[in-house]
C-alpha cells in the first residue's frame, strides 16, 4: 500500500448529493426499523438481509464518501437486529472486530508499511528509483507496461504487490500525464488477480489450505494448482492491462474524464493533496541500493518467513533503519517522526477497512451470505453451477468486503454440491477463487482497492468508479467462458 498524507482531503461533496444521501438513509432507517416488527422470532431476514449492502453502495455512489457509507449500512443492519440495543450490539462487534487477530494483522501491516515508504521517500530512495527507470521509458505505454510487469513479479502478496509499486511508479508516471486513478488500476489489476495465479502467493496458501480443511480427494495444494487454468476472471482482468496500457483499448467513462483531467496537468483527483512527494529534489540523489535492498529484503523475508508479509516488513524496516544511520540520511528525531507520520497517514484506509469489517459482521448475522446461496441453488446443474458459482460469490465477496473468510462458510457447500451433481471440481474451485479475486478487485471498501488507492495517490471512490467498466468487462467475460466451459 502506497503512502498518502494523513492530511488528505476527501473528494468534496456538493449539497446536492449529500442532502440525496442524507433523505435516502433516512428512508431506509424506516424501512429497516419496519422490517424488524414485520419479522416473527425465529424467522431469517431473507431479502431484508439485501438492505444493508444496498444503503452502502447507494450512498457510496451518491455522496462518495467510503467510510460514512459503510457505518450508514451497518446501522440500518443493527436496526433490523434490534432497534432497541444498537449501540450494545455496535460496540460489542466494534470491539470483536479489533480484537480480531486478521483485522490487528492488517493494521500492523499497513502501518509500518506507511511507515518504511515515507522513510524511502524522505531519503530519496523513491526519487533514485524513479530517475534510474526514467531514463529507460520514454513512452507513456512504457511507463504503463513497466507498472504491469511490476506486478508480475511482486507476486507474493497483493498487500506487497499494491504498497510497492504504487509508490515506486506514481513519480514516473506524473511524468507522462497518466492520471493516479489509471496507475491505481493498473496496480489493483495486478494485485489479486496475479496472486491467484501463482501456487506460492498468500492467496494460494490459504485457500489450499481451506481445501484440506474441506476434505477434498487428493492434496489441497495439487487442487489448487488444478484449478489455476481455470481462474478464468484472474487471466482476462490481468490481459486487459496492457490492451488498456498500449491505447488498445480505449479509455471509458470516469477514467476517460481523469485522463482528460491528467492531461491538462492535474495527476491527482479534484480534493487530494499528496505530499509524500513532497521532497528536496535539490538534494544529492542516494545510491540506488538505499531503494533497491529494503525492497529486496522485504520481498526475501515475506518468502522466508512463510509468506508473512508483517515479518518481511519488520525486518526491511530494520535494514532501512541501518541504511539511514550507516549513510547519516536523517537525524534521529527526523527518522522517527517520518516513520511515525508514514504509519499515520494508513488511518483513513485502515479505518475503512476496519468499517468494511464491522458490515461483514452485520451481514453475517442478517445471514446474507446463507440467503444468497440458497436463492441460486435451484440453478446449480453440473453446465450451469462453475457460471452461477462465480457470479454468485463475485456478488457476495463485493457485498460483503470479505475475500477470504466468506469462502470458508461457502466452501463446504459448494464443494459436496458439486460433488453430487458430477461438475468439474477443478473448474468449481477455478469460479470460486475467481470470484474472491473479482470481490477484492472490483470492492471499493476492500483491502486491495483502498491500499492501491492510497498508495497511488487517489481517493477509494475514485479508483473504484474509474476502474468499474474494466472490472466488469473482465466479469462478463469470466463469467461466458465459465458457461461454455461448464457445457463442454
Amino acid at each position: 500500500m502506497s503512502h498518502s498524507p494523513s492530511g488528505s482531503k476527501t473528494h468534496p461533496i456538493g449539497f446536492g448529493s449529500a442532502t440525496k444521501g442524507g433523505l435516502i438513509f433516512l428512508v431506509v432507517v424506516l424501512i429497516a426499523s419496519l422490517s424488524n416488527f414485520a419479522l416473527v422470532d425465529g424467522d431469517e431476514y431473507g431479502l431484508y438481509s439485501l438492505l444493508p449492502t444496498a444503503v452502502v453502495l447507494g450512498m457510496a455512489i451518491l455522496t462518495r464518501r467510503t467510510i460514512e457509507s459503510l457505518l450508514a449500512g451497518t446501522l440500518v443492519g443493527l436496526l433490523m437486529v434490534d432497534p432497541t440495543s444498537v449501540v450494545t450490539q455496535g460496540s460489542d462487534i466494534l470491539l470483536g472486530v479489533l480484537g480480531n487477530d486478521t483485522v490487528t494483522w492488517i493494521i500492523l501491516v499497513c502501518g509500518l508499511f506507511g511507515s518504511l515508504i515515507a522513510l524511502l521517500v524522505k531519503t530519496g530512495g523513491v526519487l533514485s528509483f524513479g530517475d534510474t527507470v526514467t531514463r529507460r521509458i520514454h513512452t507513456k505505454h512504457q511507463s504503463l507496461l513497466t507498472t504491469w510487469f511490476l506486478g508480475l513479479i511482486i507476486f507474493v502478496d497483493d498487500y506487497l504487490n499494491a504498497l510497492t509499486i504504487s509508490a515506486s511508479m506514481k513519480k514516473i508516471t506524473d511524468r507522462f500525464g497518466i492520471s493516479r486513478e489509471k496507475l491505481a488500476y493498473i496496480v489493483d489489476s495486478t494485485a489479486a488477480p496475479v496472486c491467484i495465479l501463482v501456487p506460492f502467493s498468500t492467496w494460494a496458501v490459504f485457500f489450499a489450505g481451506l481445501l484440506e480443511e474441506n476434505d477434498v480427494t487428493g492434496n489441497g495444494m495439487g487442487l489448487y494448482i488444478e484449478a489455476i487454468p481455470y481462474m478464468f476472471y484472474a487471466w482476462v482482468a490481468a490481459a486487459i492491462v496492457p490492451l488498456v496500457a498500449l491505447g488498445w483499448m480505449p479509455d471509458i467513462g470516469p477514467m476517460k474524464a481523469a485522463e482528460a483531467r491528467a492531461a491538462g496537468g492535474q495527476m491527482m483527483p479534484e480534493g487530494v493533496d499528496d505530499t509524500t512527494l513532497e521532497v528536496d529534489e535539490s538534494k544529492p540523489r542516494p545510491h540506488l541500493l538505499n531503494f533497491l535492498l529494503p525492497i529486496a529484503t522485504l520481498i526475501f523475508f515475506t518468502w522466508y518467513f512463510e509468506i508473512d508479509i508483517l515479518r518481511g516488513v519488520i525486518v526491511a524496516l530494520a535494514v532501512m533503519l541501518v541504511l539511514i544511520g550507516a549513510q547519516r540520511l536523517l537525524s534521529f528525531h527526523e527518522t522517527f517522526d517520518t516513520a511515525l507520520e508514514g504509519f499515520k497517514a494508513m488511518i483513513m484506509p485502515l479505518g475503512t477497512l476496519v468499517a468494511g469489517f464491522t458490515l461483514k459482521e452485520v451481514n453475517d448475522v442478517l445471514g446474507l451470505t446463507d440467503f444468497v446461496i440458497a436463492t441460486v441453488q435451484p440453478l446449480m446443474t453440473s453446465g450451469m453451477l462453475p457460471a452461477v458459482v462465480f457470479v454468485t460469490m463475485a456478488f457476495l465477496a463485493f457485498a460483503t468486503g470479505s475475500f477470504w473468510g466468506l469462502f470458508a462458510v461457502a466452501m463446504p457447500i459448494v464443494l459436496p454440491l458439486a460433488a453430487s451433481v458430477d461438475a468439474s471440481m477443478p473448474l468449481v474451485v477455478g469460479a470460486l477463487i475467481s470470484a474472491s479475486a473479482f470481490g477484492s478487485h472490483a470492492c471499493f471498501y476492500g483491502d486491495s482497492t483502498v491500499l492501491s488507492a492510497q498508495g497511488s495517490g487517489c481517493t477509494p471512490m475514485a479508483h473504484a468508479l474509474t476502474q468499474l467498466p474494466y472490472v466488469l468487462i473482465a466479469a462478463t467475460i469470466a463469467t461466458g467462458v465459465f458457461l461454455m466451459v461448464g457445457h463442454l
